[in-house]
């Protein structure tokens, strides 16, 4: 008896194909390439400008203390960088509502070092078609050098990315001279070689894979969007039926659409897709499938627009320009921008007021409130004060809340640019002021010489003994 066959095996993993993404030109191409240059300029320039003698930005983590131009924040301080990235957030919220995914295609550093790295690849083994011939063709002397020689640069490129990001980390100078006298510690040695790798392998190896599988934002995107959101999108209407003719056929006896059917919007793709079976959570928005399509329709003579930046609903109803533009006062559009504006004045108001020295203080729970030997009634603090300041300052303390009550042995005390320092602080009462026993509320306060307004003010409780 002949054994049953063994049930089909149907795999559920999708072998991944290589994407060779061919070069375009044209005006979003040209848009891309000054994202490119606007973005490395300020990710490679900023950590070598200085401000008041130290660098501009940094994220000092040994100190810790955090450099942001003339913003000095200590770790008690970090709110502010929460803020900062719960209005980034709404931020990419607000601008996905109103334009989509421009920010991937334009701006995203994973974008944009892919379009760098491709370049390079581009320059060692020519465009699409050479690099498939290459990849297929057997191990030669050519071939070696074409590919390590683009290896070579990635991972040089690499190394330089890798070195940068922990420059805004240690004083990128000092790190500089450390390199330069191979003295770099064993672990900004291997933050620097991690984030290097990192930069060779999702750029270079992973790409659009990057955005496909691992980026969280490709997946919450479309509860981002509506259809009065921009999208790239392909007019179905116009361009079906798709088919190639010659330059000078008439459409109408053809019955075709405009569509010739090139594939050049699929090949110029970043991450692989065919634009014309709509929208697709691999799209970044990146236009180059705009760019490859109107330079066809420009050659054959045909309007632009074929695939174009627009809206859903945009393209059913054909609406204008105008009538789009109407359509970002919508409710989704309102709220979040509502958010945005209600963080960012938040922020600015919290920035703005913020004190340029901190004091805290504690009761010494160590020592019982006394009567001392001049006859008054003594108390003991524990003054910790934070200069937030990037310039030396001088602070006296005092005391209020109670008629009598004095600071004794008052002194000035003088913080330099970020200083925490604890004192010892005693507070005095007359024991004949009429207090009655028990915890009064009192506050101390901090001065500058010479300053009329007080510097900071901490309340606290003064013990008066039965």
């Amino acid at each position: 008896m002949t054994p049953p066959s063994p049930p089909p095996v149907t795999s559920l993993f999708h072998k991944h194909q290589k994407v060779y993404p061919r070069a375009v030109k044209g005006r979003f191409a040209n848009w891309r390439w000054v994202m490119v240059w606007v973005t490395q300029l300020f990710f490679y320039g900023v950590p070598w400008l200085n401000w008041n003698g130290r660098q501009a930005l940094l994220f000092d983590l040994e100190t810790p203390r955090f450099y942001v131009f003339g913003l000095v924040l200590q770790p008690q301080e970090l709110i502010f960088l929460a803020a900062l990235l719960v209005i980034s957030a709404l931020a990419l919220f607000f601008f996905t509502a109103v334009a989509g995914r421009l920010w991937c295609g334009y701006a995203c550093p994973q974008s944009v070092y892919t379009q760098i790295f491709l370049w390079m690849e581009h320059r060692f083994e020519g465009d699409r078609l050479a690099r498939m011939r290459l990849d297929k063709a057997p191990w030669s002397r050519e071939k070696l050098l074409k590919k390590g020689g683009k290896h070579l640069a990635w991972l040089a490129f690499a190394a330089v990315t890798g070195f940068t990001f922990v420059g805004y980390f240690l004083p990128i100078r000092d790190l500089a001279l450390e390199l330069a006298r191979a003295e770099m510690t064993p672990w900004a040695t291997f933050w620097v070689l991690f984030y290097g790798f990192a930069t060779y392998g999702n750029a270079g190896w992973l790409r659009e894979q990057i955005c496909t599988y691992m980026c969280p934002y490709a997946r919450f995107q479309s509860t981002l969007l509506d259809a009065d959101s921009l999208v790239i999108a392909y007019d179905v209407e116009r361009g079906e039926p798709r088919g190639a003719r010659s330059r000078k056929a008439d459409l109408q006896t053809l019955g075709l659409g405009s569509c010739v059917d090139c594939t050049l919007c699929v090949q110029v793709c970043p991450t692989g897709i065919d634009i014309r079976e709509g929208l697709q959570v691999e799209c970044i928005g990146c236009a180059a499938c705009i760019d490859a399509c109107d330079g066809v329709m420009d050659k054959l003579g045909y309007p632009r627009g074929l695939i174009r930046y627009d809206t859903s609903n945009g393209m059913a109803h054909r609406w204008t320009q105008s009538q789009l533009i109407r359509r970002l006062l919508r409710p989704r559009v309102l709220i979040y921008g509502a958010l945005l504006a209600g963080s960012v004045t938040a922020f600015g108001i919290g920035l703005g007021s913020r004190a340029p020295v901190s004091m805290d203080v504690i009761r010494d729970r160590g020592v019982m409130a006394r009567i001392g030997d001049s006859g008054r009634i003594e108390n003991l603090y524990r003054v910790q004060l934070m200069n937030k300041r990037e310039t030396p300052s001088s602070y006296r303390i005092g005391a209020a809340g109670l008629d009598g009550l004095t600071v004794d042995e008052p002194q000035v005390w003088t913080l330099q640019p970020g200083e925490v320092r604890s004192y010892t602080v005693r507070l005095s009462l007359p024991a004949d002021a009429g207090a009655a026993p028990g915890a009064h509320p009192v506050a101390m306060t901090l001065t500058q010489p010479g300053q009329p307004q007080g510097a900071a003010t901490e309340p606290t409780t003064f013990l008066v003994p039965r």
